[in-house]
């Protein structure tokens, strides 16, 4: 693997990499989704410019985090075929650690759309 990339290599790397994780891992497809439902929400409902920073952020953070996870659980398969209690609480808390984005992102979603739907 070429060690000095380019700038435009990078960038290219990173696109391809988003690419595959929308297209290929049914986790990016369901949070595309979600996103997509979230972001149509904040539109139907006019919120604010404040509003729109929180539930941009909270897409952001859900998705890069399901990104993280899904690498990691990758590379601990490949580095580990076999069942190894070790890799277990590696992919336990990669996975935690999207479920607690998720959950903080909910929240923060029920602050915001709630009282406009009610």
């Amino acid at each position: 693997m070429k060690k000095n990339k380019s700038f435009l290599e990078a960038i290219s790397n990173a696109f391809n990499g988003m690419r595959y994780f929308f297209l290929h891992e049914i986790n990016g497809i369901i949070q595309l989704a979600i996103a997509a439902l979230a972001i149509a929400l904040a539109v139907g409902l006019r919120i604010s410019t404040t509003e729109w920073l929180f539930v941009v952020v909270c897409i952001g953070f859900v998705i890069g985090l399901e990104m993280l996870n899904t690498a990691i659980e990758n590379l601990c398969n490949v580095v580990q075929e076999e069942y190894h209690p070790i890799i277990k609480i590696v992919k336990d808390i990669a996975a935690a650690a999207v479920m607690w984005a998720a959950i903080i992102s909910v929240i923060i979603g029920l602050i915001i759309f709630l009282p406009k739907i009610l």
